[in-house]
């Protein structure tokens, strides 16, 4: 049976956003196999940061092989906050507060353990038989998994701008799309589509037959 993969773009605390999306997803899957994967970026910016964590931690408790949760760069800078106050200053000023304000604490350190230890187990990559899904990308340069994680969450340029083949589609977000229409390339989709800016999010539709996505779900952020 044809497996569907639903891969969603950067939700940034936008928790009603993703309950809506969630919903068409079961609706377009109409009971056939699926998987999700959420490809980072679940806090900073938006308002509901720990509303956004505890619906995937509750998803994934359900149903743990049906999603795959990846690490973003607002994850990894929310998780050196807190080993780090000296670092905490780029985080806040990247959305932090606003995170903050989402658990009802002052400063990183107040953060539930719990929280803590399940974006820290959070990997980097994702991988099926056709498509890589990271949140960012790889270097140009060499086919299959970028060695350098830091690429994973953090690469633009090169990435986007050089049209390399992987060896599979590469599934990111990372930098938004302020149209709100995903950017499909030959070799690489984004999905961020800039939900937090007051655009969309878009989860990519995948199949088994090929690499790039065969459709689009879309909800606006404000309806």
């Amino acid at each position: 049976m044809n497996v569907l993969t639903y891969a969603i773009g950067d939700i940034h605390g936008c928790a009603d956003a993703l309950l809506r999306l969630l919903e068409q997803i079961n609706l377009h899957r109409a009971g056939r196999p699926a998987r999700i994967v959420c490809l980072g970026d679940y806090v900073d910016r938006g308002p509901e940061s720990a509303r956004v964590i505890e619906i995937l931690r509750h998803l994934q408790r359900d149903a743990p092989s049906a999603l795959t949760c990846l690490m973003g760069n607002h994850e990894q800078m929310m998780l050196e906050a807190y080993r780090d106050a000296h670092g905490a200053s780029t985080w806040l000023s990247n959305g932090g507060r606003q995170t903050l304000r989402a658990f009802g604490i002052t400063a990183p350190e107040a953060f539930p353990r719990d929280v803590l230890t399940w974006l820290s187990s959070l990997p980097t990559v994702h991988e099926d038989a056709l498509r890589y899904f990271v949140h960012a990308g790889f270097r140009p340069g060499r086919t299959g998994v970028d060695p350098d994680m830091w690429n994973h969450l953090w690469i633009r340029e090169p990435f986007l701008g050089m049209a390399f083949d992987f060896g599979k589609h590469v599934v990111h977000g990372h930098t938004p799309q302020l149209e709100g229409v995903p950017d499909r390339q030959p070799y690489r989709t984004n999905l961020d589509t800039g939900c937090v800016y007051g655009r969309s999010l878009t989860a990519g539709v995948f199949d088994e037959t090929r690499g790039p996505p065969i459709d689009f779900l879309q909800v606006d952020r404000d309806r």
